[in-house]
């Protein structure tokens, strides 16, 4: 283990993550509303403790292993969550404990999108535009941003970029060189971004608001700046515009540069995980659809209007909001909340196991029901046309398993502190799955759940965007062996 380097490497990244507190300390000083030495604290303090760790190591010059990626990711994400915390727990406005700044900006940079803020309509701009922008920064990964910098410096990226993408297949590259990758993948995002603000603007939206819920829609994180969510704007333009966007950033981002280098949609139309997306969304909005017809909870159109937005919001993981989906009838709460665990697709923004793991499981089902009837034919597990290894097969179901003995060990933990079952499951659930509204006492906010549970809920946060293994690996002792 390399850990004069990591700590070189740590400290570079969060001077750089320190410069992101600027923007929105301008915003401060531009309102005046007394949150300038909030951000100008954070800024400096997390300034500062990047220098220090930096100095001593400087001059240090190794190439990255593997296992150092993994920890570098994890150490970051960790230490991350805490400097850009500082300026959220700093702001009188907020008056926000340690514990609930740590939470809001984990679930920020995790794109979760759990709050334990209320009165959100109240809240000066700049603290409105910092959640939205921890958001983004989390959306793709700042390790992937620094892995188009850290190359720079002498520092190499593959085992950073291998230790946060996600997926179950994290060696494919989109150019051949990884620094070249990581440009192309926030090119592609940053495009996205500005082509949702420029429809949230045309539809309605104040410029302020327009560029606050791109941040928030592209990274599939769910933070508003008002305490309706996107319902506030009662627009169905709007509405449409975010569902486009939402499920635009959905899909694995290898094929929007696929389509943007090349001039084609052939490759969306020949994704098997696109279709089988597409075709999750499709099936579940219609049946809460019927569902919600059949019971007149709405008008016809409105039914219409609110199941496709909050099925596509859910399922994606966005957990942004037009009705609560909390108090539908029959199963669909249920319905919904499970679509959330399925997620986006790999190489997404999208939280969730990815969909690309469902559908892998659920080939591997059907050949396993097969071969009871002929046990000696040879049926490989097909993608489209190509097969799937047997080692990536055995590393989704590893995966699988992992997951739901996490979620499990989490709810029991999170009973154990006073909550109820309902609330429990819902709030491991909407955390692992990095989606943000649960059910019960969290369908709204995490506010009032006890401290306990919100550390508990934090850690869900991180294994859930670091996609577990990335985390637990830090566990094993095969790890720290030499």
């Amino acid at each position: 283990m390399h850990f004069r380097v990591i700590l070189r490497i740590l400290g570079i990244l969060l001077m750089i993550f320190s410069i992101t507190q600027l923007p929105p300390a301008l915003i401060s000083l531009y309102y005046d509303d007394g949150n300038l030495n909030a951000f100008i604290a954070g800024f400096a303090i997390t300034l500062l403790t990047g220098f220090f760790i930096w100095l001593p190591v400087m001059r240090v010059r190794q190439e990255l292993r593997t296992r150092d990626g993994f920890l570098i990711t994890v150490l970051f994400w960790s230490v991350l969550s805490f400097f850009g915390a500082l300026p959220l727990h700093f702001a009188d406005a907020l008056a926000l404990s340690f514990t609930d700044a740590i939470f809001e900006a984990v679930s920020g940079l995790t794109t979760t999108g759990a709050t334990v803020i209320t009165g959100l309509d109240e809240l000066p701009k700049s603290l409105l535009y910092y959640r939205q922008q921890l958001q983004w920064l989390g959306g793709m990964g700042i390790i992937v941003l620094a892995v188009a910098i850290l190359p720079m410096l002498g520092i190499g990226g593959m085992q950073l970029y291998r230790a946060e993408t996600p997926g179950p297949v994290k060696d494919s590259k989109l150019t051949p060189r990884i620094t070249e990758t990581a440009k192309a993948l926030w090119n592609i995002y940053l495009t996205l971004t500005i082509a949702c603000a420029l429809g949230f603007w045309a539809a309605g939206m104040t410029p302020f608001d327009a560029i606050s819920h791109s941040f928030a829609t592209v990274a599939i994180g769910g933070f508003s700046t008002h305490d309706a969510s996107i319902g506030y704007f009662d627009s169905a333009l709007i509405e449409s515009i975010c569902v486009l966007f939402m499920v635009l950033s959905g899909i694995n981002f290898g094929l929007h540069f696929a389509a943007f280098r090349q001039r084609t949609l052939s490759h969306y139309l020949a994704d098997p995980e696109l279709k089988f997306y597409l075709f999750i969304l499709i099936s579940i909005s219609l049946m809460t659809l019927f569902v919600l017809d059949f019971t007149d909870t709405y008008p016809p159109l409105e039914a219409l209007r609110k199941s496709v937005f909050m099925v596509v919001s859910i399922a994606t993981t966005t957990g942004f909001a037009v009705a609560d989906f909390a108090h539908w009838p029959a199963m669909l709460p249920f319905m919904l909340f499970v679509a959330a665990f399925a997620g986006g697709c790999a190489g997404s923004t999208g939280g969730g196991m990815k969909v690309i793991r469902i559908l892998l499981i659920l080939k591997q089902g059907y050949r396993e029901i097969v071969r009871l009837i002929h046990p000696n034919a040879i049926m490989p597990v097909k993608l489209g046309r190509r097969p799937i290894s047997s080692k990536v097969l055995e590393a989704v179901w590893g995966f699988f398993s992992v997951y739901l003995m996490v979620f499990v060990v989490m709810l029991i933990a999170l009973m154990a502190t006073g909550l109820d079952q309902v609330t429990a499951w819902s709030a491991v659930g909407a955390t692992l799955n990095n989606l943000g509204p649960g059910l019960g006492d969290v369908s709204e906010n995490y506010g009032s759940i006890n401290e306990t549970a919100k550390w508990i809920l934090v850690l869900a946060m991180l294994l859930g965007r670091l996609e577990v293994f990335t985390l637990l690996v830090l566990l094993t002792p095969a790890f720290w062996r030499r």
